[in-house]
């Protein structure tokens, strides 16, 4: 940690997960990458989450620094510790969190008390935010998403004691949705139950509230913020965002590099010594029992219309036949998993699926293919387009979110200046997603321009270090 003198300040992070400890999904990594990232930087930041029955034989022994008796009927306390690093505030209230089951839901599906549970978390936030514990207070309140999004409300209508607090929209198809008649019952005042404040569609949102009273609003990349605020990404809250732009910005997420690192694999390769990516080429076509003369492409993706997958099975069969090979690693919807299977089974040989997650085989896929097929319909950032620029997989994505904000796309005019990384398509339709496989097909036909294309993607800075200086920057202008 920073010595005192070396201190910028202090934010506390209020999040439902955090990678080492719990995961569902990208929210997790993020939330579990910037404390370390913001420390190189001057800002100390530690990670309150609730103690779901998962966590709290972990916490054993961990000091107690916080304590309320009645915590929406339970008692709840505060243990402070570290996560592989991470420094942790645990909220353990177990009427609330000693659950059976994910975060949000147990075996006959979701928590019907989520609203309440996450309402808690927010609550403890903002005390701790306003207060302090045990001789550590915050300048900074982070919240992320929905879990979250009640800790600036809290803050702004019962006294923010000094603290300021920035609110980070993850994925905005989850809004926290209460009835109106639990107002009382969240501890938000009825003055604020209005179009302009808490009041959403006749109910409440914790994620509107959030929006609402934060004092910055930033979600995970610069093209997401501006879509966040059109109808056709916003749902429903495009008109809040809206009113609020000149407080919003867009902050890209950074990749571990330490976990996704081509000169960690096997065998390892670099910008300077490729050869070990044509090793993990044959390695991987092997284990899937494929021969394919062009470029091989991976999808390593949820299978699901928002990521594009539907249009699969109308551009892979050109793209085979002009020598393209495909790997699908996922899950998701049954059709689209169909889907997919019948295209390895009518192209074997160029085309196989692995339905299914597997750590360890989507690092033999990055290192061994020539490109990751990313054809999202919205992305707010996007990770595996970032792990292909990482180990020079070329990335095929569409213009949208994050993928605009990290992908390059060759045109005449990249092409000259030398600074393509990867091939962007727009509209997101199969007409324009086949256009971009034709055009990587004729890339992978010029050897020195592909290489061209490869040092340039291998080149990008995908890490944390340009983000947690963004956020860092934010911080200190809410502080200044």
């Amino acid at each position: 940690m920073n010595s005192a003198k070396a201190l910028r300040g202090r934010v506390l992070s209020v999040a439902s997960e955090c990678v080492p400890l719990v995961k569902t999904g990208g929210l997790a990594d993020v939330v579990g990458a910037l404390p370390g990232a913001l420390a190189a930087t001057g800002w100390e930041m530690r990670v309150l989450l609730p103690a779901y029955r998962s966590l709290r034989a972990q916490a054993a022994g961990w000091p107690v620094v916080w304590e309320e008796a009645d915590l929406w009927g339970g008692p709840g306390k505060v243990l402070s510790g570290t996560a592989q690093g991470v420094p942790v505030l645990l909220l353990d209230a177990p009427h609330l969190f000693d659950r059976e089951g994910g975060p949000y839901s147990g075996p006959s599906g979701d928590h019907p008390d989520n609203a309440v549970r996450f309402a808690a978390l927010s609550w403890v936030g903002a005390r701790i935010g306003r207060a302090g514990i045990d001789g550590w207070k915050p300048d900074i309140l982070h919240a992320h998403d929905w879990q979250a999004g009640l800790a600036p409300a809290y803050l702004a209508y019962g006294g923010a004691g000094g603290v300021k607090s920035v609110i980070t929209v993850h994925n905005i198809a989850f809004q926290g949705w209460a009835p109106a008649q639990m107002l009382g019952v969240l501890r938000l005042p009825g003055h604020a139950f209005h179009p302009d404040a808490l009041e959403y569609y006749g109910g409440i949102s914790s994620l509107k509230a959030g929006l609402v009273t934060a004092d910055r609003i930033t979600t995970v990349s610069p093209t997401y913020a501006a879509e966040l605020m059109r109808p056709e990404f916003g749902m429903g809250l495009q008109g809040v965002i809206a009113a609020r732009a000149p407080v919003v910005s867009g902050i890209l997420n950074g990749v571990d590099t330490g976990v996704w690192d081509p000169g960690a694999e096997d065998p390892p390769y670099g910008p300077k010594t490729m050869a070990g990516k044509a090793v993990a080429r044959a390695a991987v076509s092997a284990e899937f029992g494929l021969d394919v003369p062009g470029p091989l492409a991976i999808v390593v993706s949820r299978l699901t219309d928002q990521k594009g997958i539907d249009l699969l099975p109308a551009v892979i069969p050109d793209f085979v036949l002009g020598g393209g090979g495909l790997i699908v690693l996922g899950s998701g919807d049954p059709g689209l998993e169909g889907a997919c299977r019948a295209l390895a089974a009518r192209f074997p040989g160029r085309v196989a699926v692995k339905i299914g997650y597997d750590e360890a085989l989507s690092h033999r896929l990055f290192a061994g293919a020539d490109a990751v097929l990313v054809p999202s319909r919205f992305e707010p950032c996007g990770l595996t387009q970032m792990y292909g620029l990482r180990y020079g997989t070329l990335p095929v994505v569409s213009l949208v979110g994050g993928l605009a904000d990290t992908v390059i796309g060759t045109s005449p005019a990249t092409l000259a200046a030398g600074v393509a990384t990867g091939v962007t398509f727009h509209p997101v339709d199969a007409m324009a997603f086949g256009r971009a496989l034709g055009t990587l097909l004729e890339l992978y036909a010029r050897p020195k321009l592909w290489a061209k294309l490869r040092a340039n993607a291998m080149g990008h800075p995908v890490g944390w270090e340009t983000s947690a200086a963004a956020y860092g920057a934010l911080y200190e202008g809410l502080t200044a």
